[in-house]
């Protein structure tokens, strides 16, 4: 006896059939989108922000095109006329991270209450260094020497600062230590909250710590020596201008690198004499002379007139390894700058200055991944993803990569 039909049994398969379908297509996994790139390639002139000098511009108006050091000022600074400058420079040492400073012990070494003007000489024959502490609400300083130990020799009123005749004087931080003439300086900062480290130096002797740390002292006389100027005047503009109550400017790529003594060279020393006090002004004022390393061929417009947006025929020569460059960033340090953009896709370049090559410097990018797109501006994608400078584009010069 048949205990199911023939039609029966026919729709039991199909219906059976039906079932193991669904379950089939319930388990099936859509297809894994496509990974982005894993890097950005980009092609590129110049390095640094683009105002004013050029410095390999500089060198090569000197050492090719036979320029002085006016001219190559009048060319990079229109509009400035020569003055001078003289007297002290105050800078914050940023590597002494702590409240204290420690000195070397060295013959002729003084210490000065600011407050008083009072002056002693540390003249012990055991001393191996000097140290100034801030003292409980900042309005005294503790003087301690170290000989086997630490000692205290006294309290001083005030701030107060080790001295030497503008003889060099070692300078004790956290990583190491370094050399410096004039005085060195437990001060006050504006938050009235311990000390900082500052080197209160002749304007001359400063040069010598930066000049030959912002261009090789060796290139030609005329470049070293607009260089001279250039960084001359710059200081001079800081201090000026405003500045925190106790420094005029630091010594790091925020304001000009100063590394003090070990920086010296008798060639930039030379051209420092050579163009003793000489600065740039406009409208009777220290001019804002910034510089930068190259310009890829076109300066870049500043916050001055003097600091113009204008072809640079010195700037692009065989000389300057910075002529052309090419960048490639890994997606993860892209993904890393923009979290919310998940997994880097492309950038699209959607606005240029219209001054030099490929439309001139990049003032605004879109940056697109998988979960979204930012859009920054130039100097923002220039400095999260370390790039020279930010006349920049994809190879082949697309606005596109």
């Amino acid at each position: 006896m048949r205990l199911v039909s023939g039609t029966l049994l026919n729709a039991l398969t199909a219906l059976l059939a039906g079932l193991v379908a669904v379950v089939v297509t319930a388990v099936v996994v859509p297809p894994a989108q496509a990974a982005g790139p894993t890097s950005l390639t980009l092609i590129g002139r110049g390095w640094g922000h683009g105002h004013g000098m050029s410095q390999y511009g500089a060198q090569n108006a000197a050492r090719n095109h036979g320029l002085l050091a006016g001219q190559i000022l009048d060319f990079y600074y229109p509009g400035t006329t020569p003055a001078a400058a003289t007297g002290v420079m105050a800078v914050l040492l940023t590597a002494d991270t702590s409240s204290n400073v420690v000195v070397g012990h060295r013959t002729g070494l003084t210490v000065r209450s600011l407050k008083s003007g009072a002056i002693w000489k540390l003249n012990s024959s055991t001393a191996r260094q000097w140290q100034l502490v801030a003292l409980p609400g900042n309005r005294s300083t503790r003087l301690s020497v170290l000989t086997d130990k630490w000692r205290t020799v006294r309290d001083i009123p005030g701030q107060a600062e080790f001295g030497a005749a503008n003889a060099p004087i070692r300078v004790y931080h956290p990583g190491g230590s370094a050399t410096y003439r004039g005085r060195i300086r437990s001060a006050i900062p504006a938050s009235g909250v311990g000390r900082d480290t500052v080197n209160v130096v002749g304007l001359e002797d400063y040069l010598k710590g930066v000049v030959p740390v912002e261009i090789p002292a060796l290139w030609h006389a005329q470049a070293v020596q607009a260089q001279a100027v250039a960084a001359r005047t710059y200081a001079a503009f800081a201090r000026s201008n405003r500045h925190p109550p106790h420094y005029y400017l630091c010594d790091t790529s925020a304001c000009q690198v100063y590394r003090g003594v070990a920086a010296e060279h008798p060639a930039s020393d030379a051209a420092i004499k050579a163009t003793a006090t000489a600065i740039r002004t406009y409208a009777g004022q220290p001019a804002f002379t910034q510089f930068s390393s190259s310009n890829g061929g076109w300066s870049s417009a500043g916050s001055r007139p003097y600091l113009a947006a204008k072809q640079d025929p010195y700037d692009l020569w065989t000389g300057n390894p910075n002529s052309s460059w090419q960048a490639v960033v890994p997606a993860t340090t892209i993904e890393k700058a923009w979290p919310a953009i998940g997994d880097f896709l492309r950038i699209e370049v959607t606005r240029r200055d219209g001054k030099g090559s490929w439309g001139g410097r990049v003032t605004e990018v879109r940056v697109r991944g998988a979960a979204g797109a930012v859009l920054v501006s130039g100097d923002t994608f220039r400095s999260r993803l370390g790039l020279k400078s930010t006349m920049l584009a994809c190879p082949g010069g697309v606005a596109s990569c």
